[in-house]
């Protein structure tokens, strides 16, 4: 399953950089794939890992905020493998060119 998800602390002002690299340190370090957006991270892998990942993050979170949002968006398709990079490319294929990264 593909998981995009978002942890913001929202008593930190506005630039949260600082918070949110501690937040992918613990991605970085649990062995699921990922790519890092501007607006989140989308992680592949199977349900508990993932679930399990944000809630880790979550909670870590928590540790240096008193009020933590976090908004996550699932996408889980029986028997799928390899999406993260497979959803791009097969959108790249009908196009017949390479998009930006």
């Amino acid at each position: 399953m593909l998981a995009e998800f978002t942890i913001v602390p929202l008593d930190k002002g506005e630039s949260l950089s600082e918070y949110v690299s501690k937040v992918l340190d613990l991605v970085d370090e649990s062995g699921l794939e990922y790519r890092l957006t501007p607006m989140g991270t989308v992680v592949e892998g199977d349900w508990d890992d993932v679930i399990g990942l944000i809630k880790k993050c979550h909670m870590h979170m928590r540790k240096h905020s008193d009020r933590v949002s976090t908004s996550i968006k699932i996408d889980d398709r029986k028997g799928a493998v390899g999406r993260l990079d497979g959803k791009i490319k097969s959108v790249e294929s009908k196009l017949g060119k390479t998009l930006k990264k």
